[in-house]
């Protein structure tokens, strides 16, 4: 089977499929007499990202897998076609958020030390609820609280393959245009402009002397985790 086959083969599948599809499961849509090596693979979809470079679509490897998606520049034309008002979400949710993605495992009274506040209930439930958040384990301390970590759903929904992906907390230095940023509401549910919310809200997290080099330590150290 040519380059050309398996490409035609790949780009339905992933069309098709609705949802990001995982390398694994692209080569097992061919049968043993015909399955590609893993290099024909990869070479295929890199070709099919190419393809795409003069198009309004973009194929993306995330943490699931590969998946097609339209472009973030175009999202303002996009946007039209749906005309429900996407959900907004408040400072304390893409706050907590942003704790969890960065400092993760974490328990609510870490979050809420770091924070200066209590975490809502709520707050909790809806980033359960969304499968951005799950939980990993028990902190080994007194009553035994929870772990909170990101999970593969939110590095898809975020254009992510892995923790190492999240921006920088030294990105943006300004804690004034921070906080002006998160004034301007979220325009539509979509990841570019969530996340930059979540890193706006994490620029802000900075200035409680969140130390970016101690941050990246523990990132590394939960990846496998957090995704699993």
């Amino acid at each position: 089977m040519n380059i050309e086959q398996i490409k035609l083969i790949l780009e339905a599948a992933i069309l098709a499929a609705g949802e990001p599809v995982a390398f694994e499961k692209l080569r097992h849509l061919f049968d043993e007499n015909e399955k590609p090596s893993t290099d024909d693979l990869r070479n295929a979809l890199t070709e099919l990202s190419n393809d795409c470079v003069n198009r309004g679509i973009e194929l993306k490897e995330l943490a699931s897998g590969f998946c097609f998606q339209a472009k973030a520049e175009l999202g303002q034309w996009i946007k039209r076609l749906w005309q429900e008002k996407p959900p907004r979400f408040s400072r304390a949710f893409l706050e907590t958020l942003a704790v969890i993605a960065y400092r993760q495992p974490i328990t609510r009274g870490e979050i809420e030390d770091i924070r200066g506040v209590a975490v809502s209930s709520n707050i909790v439930k809806m980033l359960l609820e969304r499968e951005w958040v799950h939980i990993v384990g028990q902190r080994e301390v007194p009553g035994r609280p929870s772990l909170y970590a990101t999970t593969r759903q939110f590095l898809d929904h975020f254009n992510m393959q892995t923790l190492e992906d999240l921006p920088a907390l030294t990105d943006l230095r300004d804690f004034d245009q921070a906080a002006l940023q998160l004034e301007e509401q979220i325009t539509t549910d979509t990841e570019a402009t969530i996340l930059a919310e979540v890193v706006t809200v994490s620029v802000a997290l900075e200035s409680e002397e969140i130390i970016e080099s101690e941050l990246s330590t523990e990132k590394s150290a939960v990846a496998e985790e957090a995704i699993s």
